[in-house]
């Protein structure tokens, strides 16, 4: 069954416009001939499909428009091009500490991403005890949220994502965040997620992680889709490419 269907997806920015240079600076630049908007395609023609279970790791350089395209999966942008067929509720963690009130605590800020996500407050209710002791937070849920580490904002983001049983997980170097007890703690979850049926997204630098963790990978370069297959052989041949730039 497919749950995730990407159809030649290309997103297009637009650099230079008003709400990028200030009002009085486009009015000048206008006036003086000086105005120029350019556009960069930071997603080119992605195109793949995943089923029900399918674990899919995105490989690639910094810029390669990883982070851009699991914002179009998760509803987030609109593709300028192309089309995704999404089937079921997804949890997304793309960036830490979006959703969150820095002057809320630690409860109220459960509460609130919840229902953010689209979940009753009697699911949450039943599922907060259980999101706080994974997050190792029990003695800060009344401490206002712009106290905690970046590693305890990560931890509650990631408890959040994945103790609601998404159907499409999406999570974006999450697990390179915290100590490496947690790291173990995030994988093992991950994986009880995986089991149950759910289909995840994972934004990775590291290869050993997503030759793991998925069954899937895509690597992208400059917006475009380089190479979509079996995790194994696409880790091996991302990492030939890296090796040729080393050499350089």
């Amino acid at each position: 069954m497919v749950s995730l269907d990407v159809l030649n997806v290309s997103i297009k920015y637009m650099t230079g416009d008003f709400r990028n240079i200030g009002l009085k600076d486009y009015v000048v630049q206008k006036l003086t001939g000086k105005y120029q908007v350019k556009e960069f395609w930071a997603v080119d023609g992605v195109t793949f499909q995943l089923e029900k279970g399918d674990l899919l790791g995105i490989l690639g350089v910094n810029g390669a428009g990883k982070s851009t395209l699991l914002k179009a999966v998760s509803g987030i942008m609109r593709p300028t091009r192309g089309s995704i067929d999404v089937k079921g509720a997804i949890a997304a963690l793309l960036e830490l500490g979006s959703g969150f009130d820095g002057e809320l605590t630690v409860k109220e800020n459960t509460y609130l991403r919840g229902a953010l996500m689209g979940y009753t407050r009697e699911f949450m209710q039943r599922t907060y005890d259980e999101i706080i002791s994974f997050a190792e937070l029990e003695e800060f849920e009344n401490q206002p949220f712009k106290h905690l580490s970046s590693g305890m904002k990560s931890r509650l983001a990631f408890s959040i994502a994945c103790l609601v049983s998404p159907d499409i997980l999406i999570l974006d170097e999450v697990l390179s965040v915290g100590d490496g007890g947690f790291k173990k703690k995030s994988e093992a979850r991950m994986l009880e997620v995986i089991k149950g049926g759910a289909t995840t997204l994972f934004v990775s630098h590291s290869m050993e992680q997503i030759n793991k963790l998925c069954n899937k990978a895509l690597w992208m370069e400059k917006g475009r889709q380089r190479a979509f297959g079996k995790a194994e052989e696409i880790c091996g041949l991302y990492g030939e490419y890296l090796n040729n730039m080393n050499k350089k």
